[in-house]
């Protein structure tokens, strides 16, 4: 291009062109524009000039015949036709591009707007609860979602069936063989959360577990309770050292926990202990591996016993026992029951036994909330205590989330663990902290009434210097938390018994039986022997109903 704006402009280079030819060129239109003839001025005829080339060659261009001056400034300034399109061609391109990311733009655009128009499924977090078959866990938490968006799978075996490996980077990878139906079904899955509902630790061959719960915690799997405070409660000595502490920091009065003695093995047995006493062997729980010793002499044949089994011992005096007392805790909801033997057996939780929810006291609420701080925190938990005959309260036990459940609030409990898992998980998991219900509103209602019958007053053990239990409400209990009185009945005839609150159907037949013949006014022994048979067919008839 500059060599032919060169060449144009030289004076010479147009002197030898020849004639007419810069009348062509400027009459020349660009490509796509229709040539329309020009009509030629007037006067001016078709023939050329006579001038010669050298007179044409002397006079500018501007003065050249048939050549204004506006064509002749066109025709120098204008480039050719090559050029002009050539840029139009360059033009075009950048339009396309531009139209194609316009168009890319528009796309992205209307499909982010669909994106947020339909919902986003989140993927769900997977709960695996370590629990028998007996309890369904997966009902309880269906439907419930962490912060509303992320739902809920839970897997549930048992200790015994399953498998796992854990990795820095990838985490714990859990295999679980389990059998539905009669068929075997195997899975393999990563666990958000582990709910653990089984002791992980026993004494009966194959049933040391804790293995598992190291390999859970190496993977960095939450649990509720804590998997650090699992591992320590697979050993029920090394939990009453904690206790002891308690004991030492709250002193005798406020946390009466039972003298108890450590033995390694069975060669430091030998100091003479005062009797009668208990024997507990290694770790067991549900009553088992625990003696009772009357003499020097069963106590030697314990210790041969202990050398067996090549484990280590405790031993405690023997509280003779009125009751039982076991207060449990769930997040933030708290029960107490008691429990009396009417098998005769020294072992409450062995053989035919009673068992009557009582009211809260704060006693009862410190012991708990005591325990409770232990191994870094219990969100579930209970402690085991005896009420002796001479009054006082001897503290036994500590139970962590393996605790059985038991009372007539079972489902409720199973809710408040529910609860418990699903707020923890979203505070583990999201960060979402959602506080924790103290209760739930039970299933069950009123406790059921004897069918007929007088009813008896109540015949709670009377109220100790200790905190003994009442089954009247106490200021902070809840209305889960205590007995709730039915309807008074109205009386009828001059001899009807005075009017009472009903109780729990599993109250005591003995205060039954007295009460029986305290409140009845009858005229003769016969018809009084006969209401007293009446009312104890009644009671145990509504004991065991279910």
């Amino acid at each position: 291009m500059n060599y032919l704006r060169r060449r144009l402009s030289d004076s010479s280079f147009v002197a030898n062109l020849p004639n007419g030819y810069m009348t062509e060129l400027a009459n020349q239109k660009p490509p796509g524009v229709p040539n329309s003839p020009t009509p030629p001025p007037r006067g001016h005829t078709s023939t050329s000039s006579p001038a010669s080339p050298a007179t044409e060659r002397r006079q500018p261009p501007s003065m050249m015949p048939g050549l204004s001056p506006a064509s002749s400034s066109s025709s120098s300034s204008a480039p050719p036709p090559s050029f002009l399109s050539s840029f139009s061609s360059v033009v075009k391109s950048a339009q396309m591009v531009q139209g194609v990311a316009a168009a890319h733009q528009a796309k992205a655009a209307a499909a982010a707007a669909e994106a947020a128009a339909k919902p986003v499924v989140r993927k769900p977090k997977i709960l695996l609860v370590i629990d028998d078959q007996h309890t369904d866990w997966a009902k309880y938490f269906r439907g419930k979602k962490l912060d509303g968006e992320y739902e809920i799978r839970v897997e549930q075996a048992e200790f015994s069936e399953i498998n796992l490996a854990s990795h820095v980077t990838s985490g714990c990878v859990v295999d679980t063989v389990t059998t539905r139906g009669g068929s075997k079904v195997v899975r393999s899955f990563k666990p958000d959360f582990v709910l653990v509902r089984q002791h992980a630790y026993s004494m009966t061959p194959g049933e040391d577990h804790r293995s598992l719960l190291i390999g859970m915690h190496f993977g960095g799997v939450p649990s509720s309770n804590s998997l650090f405070s699992l591992y320590n409660f697979c050993s029920k000595p090394w939990v009453f050292s904690h206790m002891i502490k308690l004991y030492h920091a709250l002193g005798p009065e406020r946390f009466p926990l039972n003298e108890q003695t450590f033995y390694p093995s069975h060669a430091q047995m030998l100091a003479t202990p005062s009797f009668p006493l208990v024997v507990k062997m290694g770790h067991a729980h549900a009553g088992l591996g625990k003696i009772k010793v009357e003499s020097q002499l069963d106590f030697q044949d314990i210790v041969s016993v202990v050398a067996l089994a090549g484990t280590y011992a405790t031993s405690e005096p023997f509280v003779t026992s009125k009751y039982d007392i076991r207060i449990q805790k769930i997040g933030n909801n708290y029960k107490a029951y008691m429990r009396t033997s009417i098998s005769g057996n020294w072992k409450a939780n062995t053989g035919s036994a009673m068992l009557e929810q009582i009211a809260m006291t704060d006693r009862y609420r410190m012991w708990v909330d005591s325990c409770a701080e232990m191994f870094g925190g219990l969100d579930i938990c209970a402690v085991k205590a005896v009420h002796g005959k001479d009054g006082n309260d001897y503290i036994i036990e500590v139970m962590d989330s393996s605790l059985p459940l038991i009372g007539e609030h079972v489902e409720e409990d199973r809710q408040l663990i529910t609860e418990l898992v699903v707020n923890k998980m979203a505070k583990v998991l999201l960060g979402v902290d959602t506080p924790q219900p103290s209760a739930i509103k039970p299933q069950t209602t009123q406790p059921r009434r004897s069918q007929g019958g007088h009813r008896s007053a109540s015949a709670s053990p009377s109220q100790s210097a200790h905190g003994s239990p009442q089954r009247a409400r106490s200021a902070n209990t809840s209305p889960s938390q205590a007995f709730q009185p039915g309807p008074i009945p109205a009386a009828s005839g001059p001899g009807a018994q005075k009017q009472s609150p009903q109780l729990n159907k599993s109250q005591s037949l003995t205060n039954t039986f007295t009460e029986t013949l305290r409140g009845n006014n009858q005229p003769s022994d016969d018809q009084a022997k006969a209401e007293t048979i009446r009312s104890l067919r009644q009671s145990f008839a509504s004991l065991f109903s279910d």
